[in-house]
């Protein structure tokens, strides 16, 4: 069963984006404004434009006057949403139901997360108050044991999974190092991701995605209304969201070589979008690389791959900026670190330059006559997790 989804009835016609990194003197408030300045620049709107907003945080402040304090907003509706790390993703997703419902003419989402401050690394755990009975391992852990349950599963040699792990952060380093909004501006040789200090398993520090602060933000219309703005707006083609009942890791037949809620939300976006051949049909998509073997996995949920077979495809560069289908060429999670409120709108910002022709020359992606982008942003962990994709296509139809 899938959702009716509100194909081609909202638009977007402006995005903002800071740069991701360790702003240690430039706080929650000043990224939200800065990500919301450029876009209100973008669409050639003002604030007083805008009729409500919607704020995705997971840790950097509470209720709606997160924003409306730092914006100034004058009495309007803000509503903060907190959906793991897709809470940057939630917030568009509310937004843009907002307007296809016509209850309202223009709203913004807003993602935003500074964790350098709070000295959150992603190892250590502050779970909410519970049974007791869940997990205690910490992210690095958990992940960790997808990659000796794929090779088995799949009959792969660990030292070639590693390979395509290390393959997957060289690829994306290498994007990043051409982004100026990353956190992370260098190429980084195979030899020393693959030989860089062990965190847990067979993740290396490579392997894992950094901790940063940033914030993006997206304006929202009816897509009739877009011209009025832009001459080229992004259209939603998608937008679903699946969050998992948890069970995986109490779970014996769970074996950590696939995310269901992966799988569910993809079906149901491909469904909306009317997308039949996801490789043919999508120009480029940017993905939850929160850690490497996360990346694989997610191409074979995608239907990008077939089982067993993503890390061979990655190794043959399938999945380059040059390759049949580009993943992450922003440079991903690996490259721009995961401030979680942010994250899924700078996903989004990333086709809104590539859709459109404007990210640098140095960067842009051959589009090939095809439709449609995709983000899929991913929270929680393998077996207890949420997802979310959109799809977002630059013509109408």
């Amino acid at each position: 069963m899938t959702s009716h989804g509100i194909k081609d009835r909202v638009a977007i016609i402006g995005m903002g984006c800071t740069q991701f990194g360790e702003h240690w003197e430039t706080s929650t408030s000043d990224m939200a404004i800065d990500a919301c300045e450029a876009a209100f620049a973008s669409a050639g709107v003002a604030k007083d434009d805008v009729d409500a907003f919607w704020l995705g945080t997971l840790t950097s402040g509470f209720s709606g006057m997160t924003l409306s304090s730092a914006l100034k907003t004058d009495y309007k509706p803000v509503t903060r949403v907190e959906n793991f790390c897709a809470s940057g993703s939630e917030a568009f997703r509310n937004a843009c139901y907002a307007v296809a419902s016509g209850a309202y003419d223009m709203v913004m989402a807003v993602g935003v997360e500074k964790l350098k401050d709070s000295g959150y690394s992603g190892l250590h755990r502050a779970d909410p108050p519970n049974a007791g009975t869940g997990g205690s391992l910490t992210a690095p852990a958990r992940f960790s044991v997808i990659a000796p349950s794929y090779s088995r599963k799949y009959g792969v040699d660990r030292e070639d999974f590693k390979s395509a792990m290390t393959r997957v952060a060289w690829k994306n380093h290498a994007n990043g190092a051409r982004n100026e909004r990353a956190q992370f501006r260098s190429e980084v040789p195979e030899e020393t991701i693959r030989s860089s200090p062990r965190v847990a398993g067979d993740l290396g520090v490579f392997d894992c995605s950094g901790v940063s602060d940033g914030a993006a933000a997206a304006i929202i219309v009816r897509a009739e209304d877009a011209h009025k703005y832009t001459d080229s707006p992004l259209y939603v083609k998608a937008l679903a969201f699946a969050a998992g009942p948890g069970t995986g890791p109490i779970d014996p037949e769970f074996d950590y070589t696939s995310f269901e809620e992966v799988v569910r939300s993809a079906s149901d976006a491909y469904a909306q979008a009317g997308v039949t051949d996801p490789v043919e049909d999508l120009s480029m998509c940017e993905v939850h690389d929160c850690f490497t073997p996360t990346e694989l996995v997610l191409m074979e949920d995608l239907g990008f791959s077939a089982r067993g077979e993503a890390w061979s495809d990655t190794l043959e560069d399938r999945y380059a900026r040059d390759g049949v289908l580009p993943v992450n060429p922003d440079g991903g999670l690996k490259s721009f670190g995961h401030p979680i409120g942010a994250s899924g709108l700078r996903m989004l910002f990333e086709c809104w330059l590539q859709l459109r022709g404007e990210a640098p020359e140095e960067r842009q992606v051959s589009l090939r006559g095809r439709k449609y982008g995709l983000t899929q942003n991913l929270g929680g962990g393998p077996g207890e997790c949420v997802s979310f994709v959109a799809i977002v296509g630059a013509e109408e139809g």
